[in-house]
């Protein structure tokens, strides 16, 4: 991608001048670390801005009014979690359980001095641990809805407000969900994926 299509990207999103240096100092830092490990699918490597970065972005206008601070579960390379907090300046949560994602998590975090604290744990283990109060729980290509939610619930039953990246399979998960959890949920359609959407949550029980 050209720069002027990256920046183009970054000024549909009303994305600062700060908040743009870090975001591509993040991007080098992230294709530094692809040549040593896997943080991104190789093929999306030269679609980085259109397949991830937009991906990550799209959830800003979608974040609760007063948004301070997020989590990110199964937080990978930071994406969304780590470019949401970048492009808007919030406190974010970072959860991975591979040590050597964790190790580039902290490294883009210091790099582009983005207030991130990386959680190094298996999500199973979030039930039985206090979570820190946010107004966002995001989570990307993680695992099908109704364990997205059992991850979640930690987050959801203080207050926070989910926004899940899900496919073209949302509506077979939302089935299996409801059979176990009652949602009230708003779809906003992927600006990335013709048969993805970003799902809405924001309140959620146990049936």
């Amino acid at each position: 991608m050209t720069d002027a299509a990256a920046a183009a990207i970054l000024d549909r999103f009303n994305v600062s001048r700060v908040s743009r240096q870090r975001i591509e100092a993040y991007v080098e830092l992230l294709l530094a670390w692809q040549r040593r490990i896997n943080l991104i699918g190789p093929a999306t490597v030269p679609v980085i801005w259109e397949r991830h970065i937009l991906d990550a972005l799209q959830l800003l206008p979608l974040l609760p009014q007063g948004t301070v601070s997020i989590a990110d579960l199964g937080s990978g390379a930071g994406i969304p979690g780590l470019v949401v907090a970048m492009a808007a300046d919030l406190e974010v949560h970072l959860y991975e359980s591979n040590g050597k994602k964790a190790a580039f998590l902290r490294e883009a975090a210091r790099q582009t001095a983005t207030r991130a604290h990386v959680h190094v744990t298996r999500l199973e283990a979030l039930r039985m641990t206090e979570v820190p109060r946010v107004q966002c729980v995001l989570a990307r290509a993680l695992a099908p809805l109704p364990q997205l939610l059992d991850y979640a619930e930690p987050f959801l039953r203080t207050g926070a407000v989910a926004l899940f990246h899900k496919g073209q399979d949302v509506d077979i998960e939302l089935t299996a969900a409801t059979k176990c959890w009652k949602i009230d949920f708003v779809r906003h359609p992927s600006q990335c994926d013709p048969r993805g959407v970003v799902l809405e949550i924001r309140e959620v029980s146990r049936v």
